[in-house]
C-alpha cells in the first residue's frame, strides 16, 4: 500500500514486454492506473481484488516484482486559510477536488496537493514553488492575467505561495505532429474507445519507440493513452540519442489516429518543484538520496528526477545566503513521501546519512529537513 493505493513495480526487459502485461491489466479493469516506462511498469488498482490476476500475468510474462520501487510524491500547503487557496491552485493546476480536502490530477500523473490549516506565521517568500506548464489556451483561460518575475509568468496564491504558470507550444509546425503538445515534455493524450483500443495502441506505441531506442513513457487511464517524453527528452542534447523526436512523435501520432483514437489536446500538463538553496550541491545531494533520484545528464543543470519518470522532477537554484530570515522561516509548502511500511525505516536512514535531521517521528509519520531546512515527511503504508 502506497498512499492509499495498491501499487506495485514489475520489471521489464523493454517496452515491448512491459507492453504485454499492461494489455492484459487493461482488459481486467478499466480503473488501473499502469504507467509503462522502457524498464518496467507501475501498476496502481482500483480494486485489490484484481492484485492476484495482474501479479498471475506478470508471472505468466516471465516479469518479477521489486518491491522496493513504489514511492509516492505530493506536496502539501499549510494555511490559515486553506479554501482561498484551494480555490486558486485548482484552476492553476486543472485539478479535482481530493477526499481529503485538497487537490488531485484527474490523471494521476502529476503530484497531488494536500491543503493543512496552520496558524504559524510565516510571511517571506518560500524557498520552495511549483513550476507547471500547460497548454497555452489552458493557460488563457485561467485567467491570472500578467505575471511578475523576469519571464512574466510567476503568480502567488493568498498566503504568497508562488507558481510559474507557463504556457506550452506545439511541438512542430506540421499537421504530422499537430496531436503534440510541448510541455516541457513532449506530450500527446488520446481517447480510446474500448480497452482493445487502448491495449494495441499501447502495444503499437511501445513498438516503435522501442525500434527507434526511446524510452518512451505511456501511461494508461480509463479511456485514454497518455504518450510523453519526459521533461526535455525530445531534445536532442537531453536524450543523447541519434535520432529526431519529431520523426517519432509522427509515427506515433499516426499509429494513434489510424485505428480510432482521438487526441485531446488540452490535457497535457507538465509539474515540477523548486527549490532554493544557499549551498545547491549539499541540498541537491540530500534529495537525490532521499528520493532515490537520478542527475540530468547535462552539465550546467541543476534538475534531478526519478530514473523511471514516474514522480515530479526537482530543480534548485541559488539563494542569497545573505537572505538569513527567509532560510530560517518554515515553508508553507513541504514535501510528503509515500512508501511501503517495510522500507519507511530504510529510508528515514538514508535521508539522515544525506545531511538530513530528523524533527519528529509520530506513528507512520517522520518529518526529516534537509541541510537548509527544507521539509519531508516520510509516510508509510495506507
Amino acid at each position: 500500500m502506497v498512499d492509499g493505493v495498491a501499487t506495485a513495480w514489475f520489471d521489464a526487459p523493454s517496452l515491448i514486454e512491459g507492453a504485454a502485461l499492461a494489455g492484459r491489466i487493461v482488459e481486467l479493469s478499466a480503473g488501473i492506473a499502469v504507467d509503462l516506462r522502457a524498464t518496467g511498469l507501475r501498476v496502481r488498482l482500483d480494486s485489490d481484488e484484481h492484485a492476484e490476476a495482474v501479479s498471475a500475468a506478470a508471472r505468466d510474462l516471465g516479469l518479477a516484482a521489486d518491491p522496493a520501487v513504489p514511492q509516492h510524491l505530493s506536496v502539501v500547503v499549510e494555511s490559515a486559510d486553506p479554501s482561498a487557496v484551494r480555490r486558486f491552485w485548482q484552476p492553476v493546476l486543472g485539478y479535482a477536488p481530493g477526499e481529503d480536502g485538497g487537490l488531485a490530477d484527474p490523471l494521476r500523473r502529476d503530484p497531488g496537493v494536500r491543503i493543512r490549516r496552520s496558524t504559524e506565521p510565516r510571511p517571506l517568500r518560500n524557498r520552495i514553488h511549483l513550476d507547471v506548464v500547460r497548454p497555452a489556451a489552458a493557460v488563457e483561460q485561467v485567467g491570472l492575467g500578467a505575471g511578475s518575475g523576469p519571464y512574466g509568468v510567476c503568480h502567488a496564491d493568498p498566503d504568497g505561495n508562488e507558481v510559474d504558470l507557463l504556457p506550452g507550444d506545439p511541438l512542430g509546425e506540421t499537421t504530422g505532429t499537430a496531436d503534440w503538445q510541448a510541455v516541457f515534455s513532449a506530450t500527446a493524450c488520446y481517447r480510446t474507445a474500448s480497452p482493445a483500443q487502448q491495449r494495441d495502441l499501447a502495444v503499437a506505441a511501445a513498438a516503435l519507440a522501442a525500434d527507434a531506442g526511446f524510452p518512451l513513457l505511456i501511461d494508461l487511464r480509463p479511456g485514454l493513452v497518455i504518450l510523453d517524453s519526459g521533461k526535455d527528452q525530445w531534445e536532442g542534447d537531453a536524450h543523447g540519442l541519434e535520432l529526431d523526436f519529431t520523426d517519432l512523435a509522427g509515427k506515433l501520432q499516426t499509429a494513434a489516429r489510424e485505428p480510432g483514437a482521438t487526441a485531446d489536446p488540452g490535457l497535457p500538463r507538465f509539474a515540477q518543484l523548486f527549490l532554493d538553496a544557499a549551498d545547491v550541491a549539499a541540498v541537491r545531494a540530500f534529495w537525490v538520496a532521499a528520493l532515490g533520484y537520478t542527475h540530468d545528464r547535462r552539465a550546467g543543470l541543476t534538475d534531478i528526477h526519478d530514473p523511471r519518470r514516474l514522480n515530479p522532477v526537482l530543480v534548485f537554484q541559488e539563494l542569497d545566503a545573505a537572505e538569513t530570515e527567509r532560510r530560517r522561516q518554515r515553508n508553507r509548502i513541504h514535501v510528503e513521501l509515500a512508501v511501503p511500511s517495510d522500507l519507511a525505516q530504510t529510508r528515514l536512514a538514508t535521508a539522515v546519512a544525506a545531511g538530513g535531521r530528523l524533527l519528529d517521528e509520530s506513528g507512520d509519520r517522520r518529518r526529516v529537513a534537509d541541510p537548509e531546512g527544507n521539509e519531508m515527511v516520510i509516510v508509510s503504508g495506507a
